[in-house]
This record gives C-alpha cells, structure tokens and sequence, in this order.
C-alpha cells in the first residue's frame, strides 16, 4: 500500500532561495496551465495535455516574459501542468456525475501566499548518504526520524506558513497485521465526549474530548491583534504572521497527535470497530462548526481505516440515518427523535435508564453487525441485524 512520510528539513539560506524560485515558478505554471484550458473551454477549443504542457513549459521558456522558468527543475514545472490537469479532470468528472463525494468546484488559481510545495519524481530527487539532493536546489539537510521502509516513487517539498520545511515521500509499505484478538467495539462520536466506546463484551468507555481549538483562542486571539496592528509591508508584521502561523501549526499538531494515538490503541485492543457515517460538511454549517472543526471526526476515522487496513483489522461504516439514539438498546423499542439537550432518558417500553452516547454506541455496534448481545438489561440481537432506518425526512441524530 502507498503511505507518505514525512521529514523535517534544514535547508541553508542558498537552498532557500532556490526553493523560493522553485516554488513560484511552479505556481506560475499551475496557472497557466489553468489559464490556458479555461480560454480553450470557452472558445470550444478540444486541447491535449501535452499541447498544454507544451504551451506553458516550452514555448513559454522562449519568451522574455517566462525566461526565468529555466532556473528551475524541469520537472517540478511538469509536475505542476500535471496537478493543473487532474484539478480540471476532478472538476468535469464532478459535474458529469463520475467523482464520488461532494461537488467539486472550478480550479482555482494558486497564490503566494500560505503553503507552497514542489514535487519531484525519482529524476527529480536522489539520496547522497543521509542528505536529500533536489535538482537545481543542493543536497539537503533531512532529520530522519524512521527510516523509510522502502525506494520512494516521489517526494513532495513542502513550506509551511510558519516557515518550516518539509519533504513528503511515497512509498511502498507492506502490511503488517497483527494478532487477531475476539474483542469488537462500537463508537459513536460527538462533541461533549469526543468517543464514547461500546465493546462486545459489554464495557463502556468515555473520552474525553480535548477540545484543542478552544483551549488555544485565547493566545491566538492575542496573536492576531497583535498582527492587525503591525504594519503593512513591514518586518514586524512578518514577525508577527508567523507568530499566528505557529500557533495554529501547534493546535493542528495537537489534534493530529490525540488522533494517531487514539486510533492505533483502538486498532490494537479491538478486531473490528464500528463508526457512523457522520454528514460532517452538514454538520459544519450549523451553529456548532467550529466546535465540529475542532473534533476533527473526518480525520480521525480516516486515520482508523488506514490502521485498519496496515494491520489486518476492519472498520464498519453505518449509515447515517440509522436511528441510533431513538432506539432502545436493551429492548429495541424506537423512541422517537430526541433534543440535543436529552443526554439521558428511559426507555418507554422496558423502563432501561440510557446515557444518549453509551446507548447509541451500543446500536453501532449492533447495526454494523459485530455484536449479538446487548448487556443494558439483557436483551439478545443476533449478528447481522440492523436497526430501521429513520423514515421521518429530515431525521438525524446529532452527534454531540
């Protein structure tokens, strides 16, 4: 399977210069390459990848106005007509009904600003001991955490916002399962507890959730004040972009810690977990996005299904209209809808006391079929059985 891996790296103050011009090279051919198909779309115009890649690389090295494309490694400005490509392959396949997932929008062009990033195939790059050589830049300081697990296909050189620098691979890596253990898990995510966990053998667990965002608003605030009063242009108010830029990298590291460590200790103890299908991108219009943002839900099931997939285990998506916390978990009565603010109730039909969380992470685990029997108050599901889907349109439990 194909994973990346990522380093830290030391460029010197040469090599930066060179990356600079390689990275705005690249986006200047981004463009034009979006540029040049838009004007062809719209004079009806049928044109080929490579008269593109031809018109934005090798003729425009010939005017006075791109002459500086030559500075560059060919095949950073090659990779990018490519990206160019798929971004617009991406954007007719969305219209026309092939892409799955949500609508995807025109291309848009590619600025200065933000995260800037080259990629390099394997006549791009080479490795001369333990520095990284890229083409027309030198050869680069990496600090090598773990070694790669085999010859990478591609690397990516990525800036950061707050000015680090980074080399992404692809590689190649073998599976590598672990011992199969009987234990099952359902879980239902959600905001006040950020996973409550409902096990085969029925114990429950409840995590809290960290809530990274919120706990940083006070320095980022103080950040970005002190940004809005620099002023433009000058070398304090970069000073102080960066200051923000480092304190939203912290948040995102923070996040991205809690989940990596959270789903391989799931993926460890628990042979097949459950999740539900969340519709996150509604959910991040409400009144409650930030808060949304801040879980992170999406990032951490796909985190659960790649360690699922590397370690021989298995991830069950329910759908998002199973009536999760309108069912009895003991005796599968359907209660009806309930407000956000019920976070407990009894079960009108055999008097079962529910926690709203711990009841629906139990009818998670049941719908995706992983459980047979349900410890609430004895009550007996067999394997396989799915709960009814929600019939009232409109009808979603939401997760918090």
């Amino acid at each position: 399977m194909l994973v990346r891996y990522r380093y830290r790296i030391d460029p010197t103050s040469a090599q930066r210069q060179a990356l600079a011009r390689a990275f705005g090279c690249a986006r200047v051919v981004y463009n034009d390459a979006l540029a040049e198909r838009h004007c062809a779309y719209q004079a009806g115009e049928l044109i080929s990848d490579t008269e593109v890649q031809r018109r934005v690389i090798t003729q425009a090295k010939r005017t006075p106005e791109r002459a500086w494309l030559t500075e560059v490694a060919s095949v950073a400005l090659v990779q990018a007509c490519q990206d160019a490509r798929c971004a617009y392959r991406n954007w007719f396949d969305s219209l026309k009904g092939r892409r799955k997932g949500r609508r995807v929008g025109h291309p848009r062009f590619r600025t200065k600003h933000g995260r800037q990033s080259i990629r390099l195939t394997r006549n791009g790059f080479a490795f001369h001991g333990t520095r990284l050589y890229v083409a027309k830049v030198g050869q680069v300081r990496v600090r090598w955490s773990r070694e790669l697990p085999s010859v990478p296909s591609s690397v990516t050189v990525i800036r950061e916002p707050d000015g680090r620098y980074y080399a992404s691979f692809v590689v190649d890596r073998e599976p590598s399962p672990l011992p199969a253990v009987s234990r099952t898990a359902g879980i239902d995510l959600g905001l006040i507890a950020f996973a409550t966990i409902a096990t085969g053998d029925g114990t429950v667990e409840t995590l809290a959730n960290p809530r990274h965002l919120r706990a940083a608003e006070r320095r980022l605030a103080i950040a970005q004040r002190q940004l809005s009063r620099k002023q433009k242009g000058s070398k304090n108010r970069t000073k102080a972009r960066l200051r923000v830029a480092v304190a939203h990298r912290r948040v995102r590291d923070r996040r991205a810690d809690h989940h990596h460590k959270l789903a391989l200790r799931l993926i460890r103890e628990n042979q097949a977990i459950a999740v539900e299908d969340l519709a996150v991108a509604g959910l991040a219009r409400t009144r409650l996005a930030k808060s949304v943002h801040d879980a992170g839900w999406t990032m951490f099931v796909r985190l659960l299904e790649a360690k699922a997939a590397q370690h021989g285990r298995q991830v069950v998506k329910v759908g998002r209209w199973t009536p999760t916390s309108q069912t009895c978990s003991a005796c599968g009565y359907r209660d009806g809808p309930k407000p956000l603010s019920i976070r407990a109730w009894a079960c009108l039909a055999c008097g079962t006391v529910h926690d709203r969380d711990v009841n629906a992470a139990r009818n998670i685990l049941v719908a995706a079929g992983l459980a047979e029997t349900l410890t609430a108050c004895g009550g007996h599901v067999r394997p396989g059985a799915t709960l009814a889907v929600a019939s009232e349109a409109g009808t979603h439990r939401g997760a918090v």
